[in-house]
């Protein structure tokens, strides 16, 4: 498939969106339980506005992939069969839910002893089942696609998952480590151990994919069941839509390129940087992590939409 930018930015995006709110309602929820040291309202409240920003990035990203923006909303119309649909439902709910969030520490933080009618741990647990909801949303839109073979796999939405919660931990590790750093060590070793996730189920979609065999073939796509079928022409010369958004148009020393840049860039270097971070090494190695870690999402969402083979570039890919 050809990746189309405006979505690789928003999926990564919102994904470290979603995860650093993870990250910030457990660091809550841990506090309550005795866990971990609280931290000051401040804290939440700004990381609630990183949550935001993120967000809203997101949403301009996905803009220039619409060809009439002014009709998006009626993508909504669909959700009792289309997961776009859903998300499209789930994600100004989360955003809603994080501002909630982040007001009502405000709110608790600026008045002495006052008391909300609904506590900020309440609210938090809704938008963090809103945060889950949103990541199956996004991951379903690719996995229900059955005729893509590379992304029908429970290992599509389990990635979108751990991946944006991974990103969404480092973040909050550097975040921490800035306003808050008694909480930074939580947040890093969270951010490692989903890494570690992410790179295991990674590697068994990757290694699930190189052994796919194509369902469809010459013979079965125009009902011949000679042995040898030979393509001599395309039937036009110029290009099409098909052959402009169903491939890359990239060559595969390219591609397996972009396969190790991901697999470094995404895991390696960011944990390496992590846990030296953590060790003691000056709190500029964790941001550096993060900035590491989002460039190679990038280009593991690239990977991820150019891996996928549509079944009709058995017929346009070899002549394009």
């Amino acid at each position: 498939m050809h990746p189309a930018f405006s979505v690789i930015f928003l999926t990564t995006l919102i994904g470290a969106g979603q995860g650093l709110f993870l990250a910030l309602f457990s660091a809550e929820l841990g506090a309550r339980l005795g866990w971990l040291d609280p931290a000051d309202a401040g804290f939440y409240v700004g990381g609630a506005v990183l949550v935001c920003g993120l967000m809203v990035m997101g949403l301009i990203a996905s803009i220039f992939h619409l060809g009439r923006p002014e009709r998006g909303w009626r993508a909504a119309t669909r959700w009792r069969t289309s997961w776009l649909s859903r998300e499209i439902i789930v994600l100004p709910l989360f955003v809603a839910g994080a501002v909630a969030y982040g007001a009502a520490h405000w709110i608790q933080g600026a008045v002495w002893m006052q008391q909300l009618p609904v506590s900020t741990l309440t609210i938090g647990a809704v938008t963090a089942l809103l945060s889950l909801a949103l990541f199956v949303s996004t991951g379903m839109i690719y996995a229900c696609l059955k005729f893509l073979q590379e992304w029908a796999t429970p290992l599509t939405v389990a990635n979108y998952l751990l991946l944006g919660c991974a990103s969404g931990f480092t973040l909050a590790t550097a975040y921490a480590a800035a306003a808050e750093p008694v909480l930074a060590p939580f947040f890093g070793a969270c951010a490692l151990a989903l890494s570690g996730l992410a790179f295991v189920t990674r590697s068994a979609s990757l290694i699930r994919n190189a052994r796919l065999k194509p369902r469809s073939t010459l013979q079965s796509a125009i009902g011949i069941k000679h042995p040898r079928i030979v393509q001599k022409s395309q039937g036009f010369m110029g290009g099409s839509f098909n052959t402009r958004e169903f491939f890359h148009g990239r060559s595969r020393s390219f591609v397996r390129a972009v396969k190790w840049l991901f697999l470094l860039g995404a895991f390696a270097l960011p944990a390496l940087l992590l846990a030296a971070g953590l060790a003691g090494a000056p709190r500029v190695a964790i941001v550096v992590a993060f900035g590491i870690q989002y460039v190679g999402l990038l280009a593991e969402r690239w990977y991820f939409f150019a891996q996928s083979n549509h079944p009709q570039n058995l017929y346009y890919q070899s002549i394009a």
